[in-house]
């Protein structure tokens, strides 16, 4: 390799790190400090990187917040994914599969990147240009999503007649009891929902509760 290449290579290299340390700062800080108080000042600092640098990857501070809360959504979506590449053997059951897919769903509303998109929802009501940025990134991740809960559910419940009205039941429903836990204390693996969302996944996709649907 040509020394011209090397130094390309490490260039590209340099602003891939770069960029990954801006959006993993701004992660932290939105989570942190929620939208109003995360600024670009506080993200150059927490990443240790330039404010060049930082204008070079992200021009504005709602493009990066968007980012910064895509790429947290991206990495849960692959945590999800690789999870869910044993469900058939871990799962083999109709309704404990369905049933696991449920539980799982529900910790997503647990995760940072929910508490972050949230702030994001807010602050987009009266900032129509954070809106439009934050509009087509959703809808990005909204396609993952579909794919992501797909392979959570597996092939069989996935190509049920029911399945994408469950899917959308049970995300509209998990998004709002989620919000509760901004003012209410309670253990979410004991939430009183919980075993509704369950039975209503497996009544819906016409699953019998013995195991054997």
């Amino acid at each position: 390799m040509t020394e011209s290449a090397t130094s390309v290579r490490s260039q590209a290299s340099r602003r891939a790190n770069s960029r990954s340390l801006i959006l993993d700062a701004a992660v932290e800080l939105l989570v942190e400090r929620g939208y109003r108080n995360t600024t670009t000042v506080a993200i150059q600092e927490r990443a240790n990187v330039s404010r060049g640098r930082l204008l070079h990857h992200f021009p504005s501070r709602d493009a990066l917040l968007v980012a910064a809360a895509q790429h947290l959504a991206d990495e849960r979506i692959a945590d999800m994914e690789r999870w869910f590449e044993r469900a058939d053997d871990l799962h083999p059951a109709a309704a404990e599969r369905v049933t696991h897919a449920v539980d799982l769903l529900w910790r997503t509303f647990r995760q940072p990147y929910f508490w972050a998109a949230m702030d994001l929802w807010s602050a987009a009501r009266t900032d129509a240009d954070l809106r439009e940025q934050l509009a087509a990134s959703e809808r990005r991740l909204g396609r993952a999503i579909v794919h992501v809960v797909a392979t959570m559910f597996g092939p069989v419940h996935s190509s049920h007649p029911g399945f994408d009205d469950l899917r959308e039941l049970l995300f509209s429903s998990m998004r709002g009891v989620a919000l509760t836990y901004s003012i209410v204390d309670r253990e979410p693996d004991s939430d009183p929902h919980l075993p509704m969302w369950r039975s209503v996944a497996c009544r819906m996709l016409d699953v019998t509760t013995n195991g054997q649907g």
